[in-house]
């Protein structure tokens, strides 16, 4: 995901986010040295977490190279003693790999099929989607990630899809992932979604690290009343660790350390399913999305547990 024009947060709406009902107690930063905020995020961590979006990519790697699983099962044990769920973002070039050993490891699977506007490329997807499903690899089926986000297919296309794995696979949740607004914006798909399945960034609308928790709840209850009764999802959300700015929004160690805190700890104490991204820092995603792209893991590019040296 990225800055969008149109959506991003204002200060003149801060008192909304102060007045919020709140339920749970945001740590205040100025109260920890970096070694008590790090001992602290390592002990959140440690309680361990809902779901977490897999990084599949490591060093010179990027969509559309092949990946084995070998390396995908080296992850997945990096990740097993700290997560229930693990989401998926594709069913072709190896990706397909991360919801069998997932299931393997008796971790549950989001699995998602990657649209684009490659026609061709969509139908591998949506196939490799049902067969795993078919496999019991899947326990949500995410039909799509940010499609209309990014205007690659019509909303008609979209439904088609969603519909064609819902007939396919009847007995099992079939959603579509996507900014939180669009499902206020685009009642059709909201409507053939079994589970809204949203993504909530405070960093891409430029909040300041001040207001991200109470914003990023905002988003999710906007999710949550557009979906009108139906079981939603956090699929996406975190902040990063360094690569600059948006707005009021900064990158660095201690506004990501906090972010986790918060959001984990409101996770566990109101019973919200949350997928916390990501698992890994990936070079890759300087190009998409700036310097800023590559630093969202809870590990880094290395593998290595951030925060704690």
């Amino acid at each position: 995901m990225s800055f969008r024009e149109g959506h991003f947060f204002s200060l003149n709406e801060k008192e909304q986010y102060y007045a919020a009902d709140n339920n749970h107690q945001e740590i205040q930063l100025e109260a920890y040295s970096q070694e008590d905020l790090s001992k602290l995020w390592l002990k959140t961590l440690e309680k361990g977490m809902h779901g977490i979006c897999f990084s599949m990519y490591e060093k010179d790697q990027k969509p559309g190279d092949i990946i084995y699983g070998e390396q995908v099962n080296r992850r997945i044990q990096i990740l097993k003693p700290f997560t229930k769920w693990v989401r998926s973002f594709s069913c072709i070039e190896g990706n397909e790999h991360v919801p069998r050993i997932a299931h393997e490891n008796g971790m549950k699977t989001l699995v998602g099929a990657w649209l684009g506007n490659d026609l061709e490329l969509n139908e591998k997807e949506i196939e490799g989607l049902i067969t795993l499903a078919k496999e019991g690899c899947v326990d949500i089926a995410a039909v799509g990630n940010e499609v209309m986000y990014r205007n690659d297919l019509t909303e008609d296309q979209l439904l088609d899809y969603i519909k064609r794995v819902k007939e396919a696979i009847p007995h099992i949740p079939v959603g579509y992932v996507d900014a939180y607004y669009e499902f206020s914006h685009r009642p059709r798909i909201t409507e053939a979604c079994d589970v809204i399945l949203t993504n909530c960034y405070p960093y891409w609308e430029g909040c300041p690290i001040e207001y991200a928790f109470q914003h990023m709840k905002s988003m999710f209850e906007s999710a949550k009343q557009a979906g009108n009764g139906k079981r939603v999802i956090i699929t996406e959300t975190g902040w990063p660790s360094e690569g600059g700015s948006l707005k009021g929004a900064f990158a660095s160690p201690q506004n990501a350390m906090k972010y986790f805190i918060d959001a984990q700890n409101w996770s566990k104490e109101n019973g919200i399913e949350m997928f916390y991204f990501s698992s890994f820092d990936e070079a890759w995603k300087v190009g998409p999305e700036g310097a800023v792209g590559a630093y969202w893991g809870l590990w880094d590019k290395e593998e290595a547990l951030k925060y704690q040296k």
